[in-house]
């Protein structure tokens, strides 16, 4: 079933944000600290039995200067410098095999995966663990760790990770450090928007199915995993309700839609229940940057899979 309000409205919906009034300051003061860290960026080439593409298994220093994995492919034939896709992953989601990244150097692009640190024991295996995790009263999953407060919430760590992706991708000399784009769905998804507000220089977005965006009403009109962890939290923190939502303002994909102006196009499904359409057209009717959205009304959290993939790579044909 449709699981949301109506197209039209949905079109018009720009809900009040409430951005920390330090929200600036919190993620100039976070990257900052990160960059005290030398990027340390390490590629290894690595066989794969492809014979078009070439792999690196990448690692880079991200959050605190953990060891964060990933890997780099690239067209076998080309040379550089290469246009590059930061690729990030969904929800649980790992950076599992090279094979499974053959996308964008098919299309002549260069790629770079990054691992979601703590992650991976979902759709696909993960190598990167998360030394910083946090001790404190969470539900299982990483939605709620360490979100007593934003210096010790999970997010904080990944986002970090993925700005530092970017820096590690434009490090590579096979890499056109001018055309970067960052892409993803769901989870990924909410990182790449993250991304395409805190690094202001960058090409372009892939914004699918967004996760971690308008995350309160989210919890108000969805029971589905992840937004499903708040709720259980919340069944015994009753007393946290606010402070965990102050601290989620923060990392709402909503504020950082407001202060992006990468070019981006976005993708939504109107019978989603795990990204709910309402959440997604929030962050799309407040971002700043030049946009476009895919609409997929019969789809649910598959969005507009490979039709999506069809409309990305005719973008991405023009930005070559």
């Amino acid at each position: 079933m449709f699981v949301d309000m109506p197209l039209d409205q949905l079109r018009e919906y720009l809900p009040a944000r409430r951005e920390p009034a330090d929200f600036a300051e919190f993620w100039e003061r976070t990257l900052t600290e990160a960059r005290k860290h030398d990027l340390g960026a390490v590629f290894t080439e690595v066989e794969t039995g492809l014979a078009e593409v070439r792999c690196s298994d990448a690692t880079f220093a991200g959050y605190g200067g953990h060891p964060v994995r990933g890997w780099l492919l690239t067209p076998a034939r080309e040379t550089g410098p290469l246009p590059c896709v930061v690729q990030y992953i969904g929800y649980n989601g790992g950076r599992g095999f090279p094979h499974d990244w053959l996308l964008w150097p098919s299309a002549g692009w260069a790629t770079f995966v990054m691992d979601s640190r703590g992650q991976g024991s979902g759709s696909r295996h993960g190598d990167t663990p998360d030394p910083a995790a946090a001790g404190n009263p969470s539900a299982p999953g990483r939605l709620t760790q360490g979100v007593s407060s934003p210096d010790d919430y999970y997010y904080r760590r990944l986002y970090t990770d993925a700005v530092r992706a970017v820096e590690a991708a434009r490090s590579h000399p096979l890499v056109d450090a001018s055309r970067i784009v960052v892409s993803g769905g769901s989870q990924g998804g909410g990182i790449a928007m993250a991304v395409s507000a805190l690094v202001p220089d960058l090409l372009h977005a892939f914004i699918d199915v967004p996760f971690m965006t308008h995350i309160r009403h989210a919890t108000e009109i969805t029971d589905s995993e992840p937004y499903a962890e708040l709720a259980r939290f919340f069944t015994a923190q009753r007393h946290r309700v606010e402070e965990v939502f102050a601290t989620l303002d923060y990392f709402d994909g909503v504020n950082f839609a407001a202060r992006s102006t990468t070019p981006a196009l976005f993708s939504v499904a109107l019978r989603d229940g795990i990204t709910p359409p309402s959440t997604v057209f929030a962050a799309y009717n407040h971002y700043a940057g030049p946009k476009d959205i895919r609409v997929w009304p019969y789809n649910a959290h598959e969005g507009g899979g490979s039709a999506q993939v069809a409309e990305q790579l005719a973008v991405a044909a023009g930005l070559r």
